[in-house]
C-alpha cells in the first residue's frame, strides 16, 4: 500500500508564483535557459541549472556549480521571494489546458516503497545523470522538483479531490506555454493519507533519475547518520501523484542521422521486409503498427506487417519496441538506442514541425513519428517488473519546478 506523508514546502510567495516556476530541469537545452534567464531572472532555473549563468565555453567544475545553485536558493529565500511553510501540508496542484484537466496530490513519498516496487519503474536511468541530481540534492539539502506518479484511481479519492478544488486556491495563474496552474493547500492531510493506504501501488510516469537520485541521497544520508531510524526527510521524496484516466501521453519520436551507407532506393527497399511504405501527407499515426516517416521533403506511412505484432508481450508489441527491432536495429543498425550517438529524441510536445526542421535543416537524414505509449501500456510493463526501451513516453503538461519544494 502507498504511504505518503506531508512536508513543510518552500514555496513563491503568491505574486511571485508565476514567475519563480518554471519547467523541469531536463526539457530544456542550457541555451534555452539561458533566454528563458535572460528575460526571467526569478526563474527558478537559477537554482536547477546553474550552469546556464556561466559562459557557455567555460569549464566551470560541477561543485562550482552547485555551490552557485545554492547560493541562488539562499537568495530567493532571503529576499523572502520564497517561504517556508510553518506546518506540514499536502497539497493539491491541477494542471489545465484546452480541454484536458489533470488533478492530483503532492506529498511525500517513502523511498523504502521506491526500492521495494511498489512504487514501480518503467525505465533504466543513467549513471551520469543520477550523479548529477544526487550532488545537486546534496549540495543544497533539496529536493527541487516532483516526481510525477500515476495511478489507479477510488471512488474515495475522486470525492476528496471534488471537494477539495473547491476551495479558494493559494496559486491561480497561465503560464506563457498556456497551462493554467492551480494550487491548493491542504492542512488536514489525514484523510488523504488513509485514502492512499487503499493505493495497492504508485507507478513512475516521468522523474526516473530524481528518484533514484533521492535514494541514493537517502543512502548517504544514512551512512553519515549515525542514529538513523528510517523516519528522517531523507528517507522521504516529494511528488506529483495523478489518476492515470486524467493523464495524456504523447509520442517521443525519432530521428536519425544517416541511413546506414544505404541509399534512399535501397532504405525504402528495406522497410518493404517488415512494413507496406506508401507516401502520405498525414504527420501522425491513428493507431498501434503505424509510424509516419519523414525523409528528404516527404512523407511516408509505414504499417507494419500483422505477423510481426505480439499483441501478448506488453513490451514488444510497443511502437517504440517494434521500430527498434524491425527498422533501426537490422537496418539503420542503431543497437542500442540508449548510447547511440546516431539516434536523436524528439519529445511529443515539440510536435512535427521540429521533426521536419531537423531533417530540412540537414541536421539528421530521417525521423519518425509514432503512435504514443498508453497508460495501459505503462500497467503493465511496470506490473511486469519490466523495463520500457527508452524514451518511450512523454508526459504533458509537465509538473512545474519550484512551486513545492522538499527541504531535507
Amino acid at each position: 500500500m502507498a504511504t505518503i506523508r506531508p512536508f513543510r514546502a518552500l514555496r513563491p510567495n503568491p505574486e511571485n508564483a508565476k514567475q519563480a516556476s518554471c519547467v523541469p530541469y531536463d526539457v530544456v537545452y542550457t541555451s534555452e535557459v539561458r533566454e528563458f534567464l535572460d528575460g526571467n531572472p526569478h526563474s527558478f532555473l537559477r537554482v536547477t541549472r546553474a550552469e546556464a549563468e556561466f559562459d557557455d565555453d567555460a569549464n566551470i567544475p560541477p561543485a562550482e556549480i552547485f555551490a552557485r545553485a545554492k547560493q541562488n536558493l539562499e537568495t530567493f529565500i532571503n529576499d523572502k521571494q520564497f517561504f517556508r511553510e510553518d506546518e506540514e501540508c499536502v497539497y493539491i496542484y491541477q494542471l489545465s489546458i484546452g480541454g484536458h484537466s489533470q488533478t492530483g496530490l503532492v506529498a511525500c513519498c517513502s523511498i523504502d516503497e521506491y526500492e521495494s516496487e511498489v512504487i514501480k519503474k518503467h525505465e533504466k536511468t543513467r549513471p551520469d545523470k543520477v550523479q548529477d541530481r544526487t550532488q545537486h540534492m546534496l549540495a543544497l539539502d533539496a529536493q527541487t522538483g516532483l516526481i510525477f506518479l500515476a495511478f489507479r484511481n477510488t471512488d474515495r479519492l475522486r470525492d476528496l479531490f471534488q471537494t477539495a478544488i473547491k476551495e479558494k486556491p493559494l496559486y491561480s495563474f497561465v503560464c506563457d506555454d498556456g497551462v493554467k496552474q492551480t494550487v491548493w493547500k491542504i492542512a488536514e492531510s489525514n484523510e488523504w493519507i488513509e485514502a492512499f493506504g487503499e493505493v495497492p501501488a504508485l507507478y513512475i510516469a516521468d522523474g526516473h533519475h530524481r528518484a533514484e537520485s533521492s535514494s541514493l541521497t537517502k543512502k548517504v544520508r544514512s551512512k553519515k547518520n549515525p542514529d538513523h531510524t528510517g523516519d528522517e526527510d531523507y528517507n522521504y521524496v516529494v511528488a506529483g501523484m495523478y489518476p492515470a484516466e486524467d493523464l495524456k501521453i504523447l509520442a517521443y519520436n525519432r530521428v536519425v542521422k544517416d541511413l546506414n551507407g544505404l541509399t534512399e532506393d535501397e532504405f525504402l527497399a528495406e522497410l518493404g521486409k517488415s512494413f507496406t511504405v506508401e507516401d502520405a501527407t498525414r504527420k501522425e499515426p491513428e493507431h498501434h503498427g503505424e509510424f509516419c516517416m519523414y525523409m528528404n521533403g516527404k512523407w511516408h506511412r509505414l504499417e507494419i506487417f500483422p505477423e510481426l505484432i505480439e499483441t501478448e508481450n506488453p513490451i514488444k508489441r510497443l511502437d517504440v519496441s517494434m521500430l527498434q527491432e524491425y527498422l533501426l536495429s537490422p537496418v539503420l543498425g542503431i543497437g542500442d538506442a540508449r548510447t547511440d550517438a546516431r539516434i536523436g529524441f524528439v519529445g511529443g510536445a515539440r510536435g512535427t514541425d521540429e521533426l521536419e526542421r531537423i531533417i530540412d535543416e540537414d541536421l539528421a537524414k530521417v525521423a519518425f513519428s509514432l503512435f504514443p505509449t498508453t497508460m495501459d501500456d505503462l500497467f503493465a510493463v511496470s506490473d511486469m517488473g519490466e523495463i520500457m526501451p527508452p524514451k518511450s513516453t512523454w508526459f504533458e503538461p509537465k509538473l512545474k519546478d519550484g512551486l513545492l519544494v522538499y527541504m531535507i
